[in-house]
């Protein structure tokens, strides 16, 4: 893992002083996208550069706007799990003028949604993390795509053995969005590098 992300640092553009790069990390669920990027935080660290890093699962919308909303399990997931217009005007468009941005931020205890502030210093490596992450709204606010490429059997696998026993939901949500996903996109093919992990 360590020989993989001094590889990966030395691809991704350079931040210099005064400009913010933002890095997206895409890959479908468990291809290990949040252990990559602890790894890389702890990298930038030591290099003393300054970093945010965002995950898109943290701007979620609530239950009753992504559930038993009429529409296909699968659709639900892709286009209902986030508010994909609000996150393109209010974070992808503002991460390189604002130094604060406010973001309705999910809450999985109360099921809702509260206004967070995040700072994000002048010069800056903003990590983006999460699924889905090239979709044709927010793909060009990415300085740079990193693709975790990793097969579903394996994805499976990582799931807890309690998870792995709702297989109907995989099949008719996840699997099914993802599929579409891979489609209609083609983030391996879209990606600057793509990582089989």
């Amino acid at each position: 893992m360590e020989d993989k992300i001094t590889t990966l640092l030395k691809k991704i553009p350079k931040v210099e002083k005064g400009q913010k790069v933002v890095l997206g990390i895409d890959g479908l669920s468990r291809s290990g996208k949040t252990t990559i990027v602890r790894s890389m935080e702890q990298h930038i660290q030591e290099k003393d550069i300054l970093s945010c890093v965002l995950h898109i699962d943290d701007y979620i919308v609530e239950r009753e706007k992504r559930y038993s909303t009429g529409n296909e399990e699968w659709y639900e997931y892709y286009n209902l799990q986030w508010d994909v217009e609000w996150l393109k005007e209010n974070l992808f468009k503002r991460l390189k003028e604002y130094n604060e941005l406010k973001l309705l931020t999910y809450d999985s205890i109360s099921d809702s949604q509260k206004l967070y502030s995040i700072k994000i210093p002048d010069t800056c490596l903003i990590i983006i993390e999460g699924v889905f992450l090239q979709r044709k709204e927010w793909r060009n606010y990415f300085d740079f795509m990193i693709y975790l490429n990793c097969v579903r059997e394996e994805r499976f696998k990582r799931e807890s053995v309690d998870t792995q026993k709702n297989i109907e939901k995989f099949e008719k949500r996840y699997w099914k969005a993802e599929d579409y996903y891979m489609k209609t996109v083609s983030p391996i093919e879209q990606a600057d590098l793509v990582i089989h992990n």
